[in-house]
């Protein structure tokens, strides 16, 4: 509650020196993946197993990896790409009752405010992965969907992982969101859904490969 005593002057100046640290902190990776999903699938689970598995693949093929830096399919991805050497990058949030960060970044940052935290999410994205998850999880696959879709950033891709857990989520936009016009049949192009790690390494190094060549 400390903060919210805080005169508004100086939350500003908390917020400006968190957006000013991360910058400097995340630029040096030159672009990462940022990889999503719920913290209640713990080690063992399936989805656990895939986030560990795409997490070793990324760093494999140079790619960084950031995740929110707590349990779950964030402690999968950390762990796949921290035992393979490469950049394993957690963005941890002050919450009540949070549970600590993972052991397996090696480069660790903790934000107070949410939406410094999730711009550092997107400002060096090269690629977001969305595992099944709640309603956090949901935040960002939306946010993502709505920051590309307005060309507020350069397009990256956004996979989504689980066939299964987001078929419900699919048939809802086909048959609410563009059957009422909310959404037009080509914005469902915005996203790919997969089963597999090895799909989503393959389209991530695709849009490295076209990035590239970009002037």
């Amino acid at each position: 509650m400390l903060d919210a005593k805080m005169p508004e002057a100086w939350r500003v100046l908390r917020i400006q020196s968190e957006v000013v640290d991360g910058i400097e902190q995340l630029i040096k990776l030159k672009g990462a993946v940022t990889v999503f999903g719920s913290a209640r699938f713990r080690e063992g689970s399936h989805y656990y197993q895939l986030a560990r598995e795409l997490g070793q693949l990324l760093a494999e093929e140079g790619i960084p990896v950031i995740t929110g830096g707590g349990p779950g399919i964030m402690e999968g991805a950390n762990r796949g790409a921290f035992e393979r050497d490469g950049s394993s990058v957690g963005l941890n949030i002050t919450l009540p009752r949070e549970q600590g960060a993972n052991p397996y970044q090696n480069v660790s940052l903790t934000f107070r405010y949410f939406f410094v935290r999730k711009f550092m999410f997107v400002k060096n994205a090269v690629g977001f992965v969305i595992f099944p998850g709640g309603f956090g999880t949901m935040d960002e696959l939306f946010e993502a969907l709505t920051l590309v879709q307005t060309q507020k950033v350069e397009p990256f891709p956004i996979v989504l992982l689980g066939r299964d857990y987001w078929q419900g989520l699919l048939s809802w936009m086909k048959g609410a969101m563009v059957e009422q016009k909310c959404i037009d049949t080509e914005e469902l192009a915005l996203f790919s859904v997969v089963d597999s790690v090895q799909e989503v390494r393959d389209i991530l190094k695709d849009h490295l490969a076209c990035r590239a060549q970009l002037p």
